[in-house]
Formats: structure tokens, C-alpha cells, sequence
């Protein structure tokens, strides 16, 4: 099988990384040389996306939003017109459900099935190979790429038809965004009352309040650590994929509308680049201390 992806950032250079050490032969292409050059350096190959579409079985993407995915695939150079009858699209970016079926209809009409299948878990995870794979489309072809998406993620489940991948994905992304707000203002809460709010932490993690995001950013928190895993910009990003398909779909999320004002805040205040724990930033300016610091 020869598979091609498009996309070497933050999470796409690990994830080409793992596919390599699993023997898939790989061709990749990015804008940025540096990282074209590091994943070849593993042992991937480099074409152009025309190559690409027109040599590999199947074409995967991991690309910043939905018109990134549209003008590489459908654009006027697009992937998709060199792609061959019967080949595949995994689409593994977090775009806007909407966007996922509107590409796969025009890939249908040229005889190519897609799967939209984004991630969770952040560059740590997308290192070492245990990312969460949330995936939309047909039961035939998600079971025959299963194994493929497997070498970088742990959990990789079908959750409908093309664009449920994403629809998960946005609600993931909500949870996730909420539970760090409530983790940062939690600790605002115990650092102003006076307690320390790392103890805090060692307190409640192992109880009902515990979770995986809890535990991942709440140290980062506590260290004031912004090194990105993912940007305050790419959650900003997801969280307006969300509200979009919430408009669309007449649900009522007031939750996500408050986190994202937060994130926002963040960008306009030369945060947008820090990861997104670092919405803690935006309780230290409301207080004026530095929660555990």
C-alpha cells in the first residue's frame, strides 16, 4: 500500500513518523522544507501533491481548517484530480462537518471514498502513537484503513457516516476547552483562598473531579509551561466549527460560547500561539496572581 499525506505540523510530523517505523511506504509533502526534509530523514519519500494523488492508494491530510482540506484537494491543482478511480481520502483534520460531506461528494463523483477521521490528543500523544481517532464514512473502508490509522492512534472507532468523525470531534473539543476553563478557575479559587493549589491538584485528581485533561494540563498550569501541545489558535478554530454546526443544527451551547470569548481574549493578547492550558493567563489577569506561583 502506498499512502501520501499532506501535512507535517505540529501533530502531522509524529504521525508520519509512527507510520513509517509500522513499514508503510510514504510519501509526504508540506510547505515547510524543514519538516519534509526530517520526515525523510526517517525514511518517507517527497513528491509534489500532483505525485502524490496520482501514485498512492490512499491520500491522508492533517491541514489547519476546512479550506486549507478544500483548496488542496478540490483546488484548481487540487489532489483529487489526479487521483485514481477507487483510491481513498482519510481527511485527518478537525474542519467543519459540513465542509467533510461537501468534499466527499465531489470525491465520489470521481470514483474516490473518503474517510473524515480527526485526532485528540495533542503532539504528546500523536508522538507516541496513542492518539484518538474519531472517524466518519463507510463500514467497508474504515475497516479495510483500521489498521493503518491504528499505527498512531490507541482508540480509533467509526462513529457513523462521512462528517460524524468531525461532529465527534467538535464536541470533544468542547468538553475538552470547558474542563481546562474549570481547571484553571478552580485553582484561581484555591490560591486565592490560600490554598496551594498544586495540593489541590494531588487532592482531587483520583476522585470524581479527576480527568485526562486534568492531568495533562493542570501541571502546565501549575508551572506556568505554554510550550504548545495545541495552540489557543487551532481551539479558537474548532470551537467556531462548533458553534457554526450549532447554529446550523438549533443546539444550545452557552458553555462553549463563554470558553471561546475566553480563547479569544487570549489571541487578542499575544496568546494565541501558547497552548491552550494557558487559559489559566486569563484568570491570572482578572486576579493578578500566578496560579501556583
Amino acid at each position: 500500500m502506498k499512502v501520501g499525506l499532506i501535512g507535517l505540523g505540529i501533530m502531522g510530523k509524529p504521525m508520519a513518523k509512527n507510520m513509517l517505523k509500522a513499514g508503510y511506504d510514504l510519501t509526504v509533502s508540506d510547505l515547510n522544507k524543514a519538516s519534509v526534509e526530517e520526515v525523510c530523514a526517517a525514511g518517507a519519500k517527497t513528491a509534489s501533491n500532483e505525485e502524490i494523488g496520482k501514485t498512492c492508494d490512499v491520500v491522508l491530510t492533517m491541514l489547519p481548517n476546512s479550506p486549507h482540506v478544500k483548496a488542496v484537494m478540490l483546488g484548481e491543482n487540487g489532489v483529487a484530480n489526479y487521483m485514481q478511480n477507487g483510491a481513498v481520502f482519510i481527511d485527518m483534520s478537525s474542519i467543519n462537518p459540513v465542509a467533510s460531506k461537501e468534499v466527499a461528494a465531489a470525491l465520489a463523483e470521481k470514483g474516490v471514498e473518503m474517510l473524515d477521521a480527526p485526532v485528540s490528543g495533542g503532539e504528546p500523544k500523536a508522538v507516541d502513537g496513542t492518539l484518538s481517532f474519531m472517524v466518519g464514512g463507510k463500514q467497508e473502508i474504515f475497516d479495510k484503513y483500521k489498521s493503518l490509522l491504528e499505527t498512531m492512534g490507541a482508540s480509533v472507532v467509526r462513529c457513523g457516516e462521512v462528517g460524524a468523525g468531525n461532529t465527534t470531534k467538535l464536541a470533544n473539543q468542547i468538553i475538552v476547552a470547558c474542563n481546562i476553563q474549570a481547571v484553571a478557575e478552580a485553582f484561581t479559587l484555591a490560591q486565592k483562598a490560600g490554598v496551594d493549589p498544586e495540593l489541590v491538584f494531588q487532592a482531587i485528581k483520583g476522585g470524581l473531579a479527576g480527568s485526562t485533561v486534568m492531568n495533562a494540563k493542570g501541571p502546565m498550569m501549575l508551572e506556568g509551561n505554554d510550550k504548545p501541545g495545541f495552540k489557543i489558535d487551532l481551539h479558537i478554530k474548532d470551537l467556531n466549527n462548533a458553534l457554526d454546526c450549532a447554529h446550523t443544527v438549533g443546539a444550545p451551547v452557552p458553555m462553549t460560547a463563554e470558553v471561546q470569548e475566553i480563547l479569544q481574549w487570549l489571541h487578542n493578547n499575544d496568546c494565541g500561539s501558547n497552548d491552550h492550558s494557558a487559559i489559566a493567563k486569563y484568570y491570572e489577569h482578572l486576579t493578578g496572581i500566578k496560579i501556583g506561583r
